[in-house]
């Protein structure tokens, strides 16, 4: 009884995977998502487009552009994610118990990532990079997911943040010293704020042509392996959040100090650690951007990387997908498809709005239905369920952790 069980009850994570979908349709319409040439057929008056699902009216942006279905891929994008799919399942599934074990990134893979342009998909070729789109990333994201989330989380935090922070705000000089080698941490988050952007103390005292940071971070992401930090520190007080400036810190600056890493529940090969700063002194030249607006480059690299987290999320609850929930009649599956429908006509009555909020709740809905289904997936394998089993322990404990 035990098997089939298992595999009835694991259907169930197609339900954050539908809501994700729906609201991604949402942001891809306010980020334009550019179609080649070749696909330019799509620019078309309103049609009914087919899918695997079933038959609906295309949505319309200002300027009456049709956008492609999510599912409709490019050929770029077919090819990518056959290979990135060969990739995860050739290097990255043999090393995800060993370093979950040893809560460790194996060297191989990173060195891996890097050679595959995975941690360079947006950047330009005079970068290093590959020139793709935004929605590259995130289907690399959902890949990578599929076979371990701290490995997704690496290649989402250095495509959404790190390299969107340099190429954004950065001058030539930062990016051809730091691209597209090397890895980044953003610090923002400390003990009394969290990632409330507002609220750090963390400061940057001038002198003469350069700065001194006194101050400490907590949670900060892959600190352990980063070789470059951006901080956000106040440079002028007075002024409240909008003294707050973004630094370039180099990891052997002297004064900087990454502590213990945090033993996690899941995601254990990314590092979590607490970073301080004692008197660093940082040349003006390291500042990212504007003196000032730190705080908004906060808000607005987050925003991006809250996407890319939902599409990490959504795939670690599809690790074990069979049918499609509509597939099934009994009454529970019958609730759940009225509570995404419900959900999916909320986030489509919201389409054109801020994309802020937009992000942030396409994040809160994948990280509600994964730490859902997967407990319900313990729950129905009874004793089994306690085991120690890597697939499924990874899975729950990731879902929860997110």
């Amino acid at each position: 009884m035990y098997i089939p069980v298992y595999k009835y009850l694991n259907n169930v994570f197609c339900a954050s995977k539908l809501v994700f979908i729906t609201f991604f349709i949402i942001i891809c319409q306010q980020l334009r998502r550019n179609m080649p040439i070749y696909l330019a057929s799509w620019k078309t008056p309103p049609s009914v487009f087919k899918s695997s699902k079933s038959e609906a009216m295309a949505n319309l942006s200002n300027e009456g552009v049709v956008c492609a279905p999510l599912d409709t891929l490019t050929e770029e994008e077919i090819m990518m994610k056959e290979m990135v799919k060969k990739f995860a399942q050739d290097r990255i599934a043999p090393l995800v118990k060993t370093m979950d074990a040893n809560a460790e990134m194996d060297a191989s893979v990173l060195q891996g990532l890097f050679e595959q342009g995975l941690l360079s998909i947006e950047l330009g070729p005079e970068y290093g990079g590959t020139g793709s789109s935004f929605f590259s990333t995130i289907l690399v994201v959902e890949e990578l997911a599929k076979v371990d989330p701290a490995v997704a989380l690496l290649c989402e935090l250095q495509n959404t943040i790190t390299n969107k922070l340099f190429i954004t705000y950065g001058t030539e000089e930062q990016k051809r010293t730091y691209l597209p080698r090397l890895t980044g941490s953003f610090c923002l988050s400390e003990a009394g704020s969290g990632s409330d952007a507002f609220a750090l103390k963390t400061r940057a005292d001038k002198k003469e042509d350069y700065y001194v940071i006194n101050g400490s971070k907590m949670w900060i992401s892959f600190a352990e392996q980063a070789g470059v930090f951006f901080v956000m520190a106040n440079a002028n007080p007075s002024l409240g959040y909008k003294g707050i400036t973004c630094f370039i810190v180099d990891r052997g600056t002297e004064g900087l100090h990454v502590g213990k890493k945090e033993d996690k529940l899941g995601i254990r090969a990314t590092s979590t650690c607490p970073v301080t700063f004692e008197n660093v002194k940082v040349p003006k030249t390291n500042i990212l951007g504007q003196l000032g607006e730190g705080y908004k480059y906060a808000i607005g690299i987050l925003n991006v990387g809250r996407i890319g987290i939902a599409a990490q999320v959504s795939s670690i609850e599809r690790l074990q997908f069979g049918k499609s929930i509509f597939d099934f009649q009994a009454c529970y599956y019958r609730e759940m498809q009225h509570q995404i429908a419900q959900v999916a006509t909320q986030l489509e009555a919201e389409a054109g709005r801020p994309f802020r909020k937009r992000g942030k709740h396409g994040q809160v809905l994948a990280q509600r239905f994964a730490a859902l289904t997967t407990s319900k997936c313990i729950e129905g394998m009874g004793g089994v369920g306690s085991q120690k089993i890597i697939q499924l322990k990874n899975t729950t404990e990731t879902a929860k952790f997110v």
